[in-house]
């Protein structure tokens, strides 16, 4: 299985999203390849914000070696999952794909937890005090997508 996590600049929710689904696989023996990935370019090639490394510290995991990038149209076709942190970056990642199977294997990440709901998980960005709710969000949501995949 492999499975990327998108947000919009890939230094918030992605990152956190991969170091804990990279936590999850690990614990759990799975051979899996995860990654993370932005619709945007404007933070192609930095860390995650010192905000997510925090969060992520907090909770005993370290994803100070992810460096930004932007989701290419080939991610469609590497990937067996592509997970949504949110309905814009759901639409970019879909208008991104030219097959019905690639536009298959998009979703939000939290219909894994909400089936049909289409919620997103908010972006901590302009919010200080979000990176806990939207780390034990992420954290749910990765839980039930390994359920659902192993």
């Amino acid at each position: 299985m492999k499975i990327l996590m998108v947000c919009l600049g890939n230094i918030c929710r992605s990152p956190l999203a991969e170091g804990i689904m990279r936590n999850k696989v690990a614990e759990k023996g799975l051979n899996w390849e995860v990654d993370s990935a932005g619709t945007g370019f404007w933070h192609i090639g930095e860390s995650p914000d010192p905000r997510s490394v925090l969060t992520a510290r907090k909770y005993g995991l370290d994803i100070t070696s992810q460096r930004a990038r932007q989701i290419k149209p080939h991610d469609l076709d590497h990937f067996d999952l592509i997970l949504a942190m949110d309905e814009s970056n759901y639409r970019d990642i879909l208008r991104l794909a030219y097959s019905e199977q690639q536009q298959q294997k998009v979703a939000m990440i939290l219909n894994y937890v909400h089936p049909g709901h289409n919620r997103s998980v908010p972006d901590p960005y302009w919010d200080d005090d979000g990176f806990d709710q939207v780390y034990r969000m992420l954290t749910e949501a990765c839980e039930r997508v390994i359920d659902a995949h192993s």
